[in-house]
């Protein structure tokens, strides 16, 4: 068994997170290192350091947004990942689906499979990521039990879950989604990094 070098914190409302998430795998193959996926809530980290976020939305004009749109496109036709976005539902506030994810983390398969599904939910058919029945349905669809993992989600445990996961990649230099340790304490963002932590694994 390989030991899990990699940490992904990770909020499923973020289209880089979500190229990110794709292109992971491959390099965990490449390099035979395991990952731990660990959901956060990130606008309690942008509240928390990163309030530049929410200024940079509310400007007509920035020139650096509108552009990112479009890389974003090609990230994701390099990737092979859909990207119907944004949609009406952006900027999702992901509380539920992150609690969702949060009920799963001690199993990390079904966690990795439920993300999978909202990830398409959200980014290709449009969904809205924080109706609790659209989140139960792709639980449903990913073989899970919807209402049971609701139920979970709703509960006082994995309030603080999430909670505690947030303020921890805060606490380590976090300020975003996704956020990514190797060995502990070597910290890379975002899908572009992705090549850094490959030589990273490889050193």
């Amino acid at each position: 068994m390989t030991d899990e070098r990699v940490e992904f914190f990770f909020d499923l409302s973020s289209p880089w997170t979500c190229l990110a998430f794709h292109n992971l795998p491959g390099v965990l193959e490449r390099t035979g290192a395991a990952a731990r996926y660990r959901p956060i809530l990130v606008g309690g980290v942008f509240n928390a350091v990163n309030p530049a976020v929410y200024a940079a939305r509310e400007q007509v004009d920035n020139r650096r947004l509108q552009h990112s749109w479009k890389i974003l496109k090609d990230w994701a036709r390099l990737a092979g990942v859909a990207m119907n976005f944004p949609s009406e539902w952006h900027p999702a506030k992901s509380i539920a689906a992150m609690r969702f994810c949060c009920a799963l983390e001690e199993d990390q398969a079904a966690l990795i499979r439920f993300a999978r599904g909202a990830f398409a939910s959200y980014f290709d058919a449009q969904e809205n990521l924080d109706d609790p029945a659209v989140l139960a349905a792709v639980a449903d669809a990913e073989g899970l039990d919807g209402a049971v993992l609701a139920a979970a989600a709703a509960s006082d445990a994995i309030k603080t879950r999430l909670r505690a996961n947030t303020e921890e990649v805060i606490a380590r230099g976090g300020y975003g989604s996704p956020t990514i340790f190797v060995d502990g304490d070597d910290m890379y963002f975002g899908n572009d990094q992705l090549p850094l932590v490959e030589a990273a694994l490889e050193r």
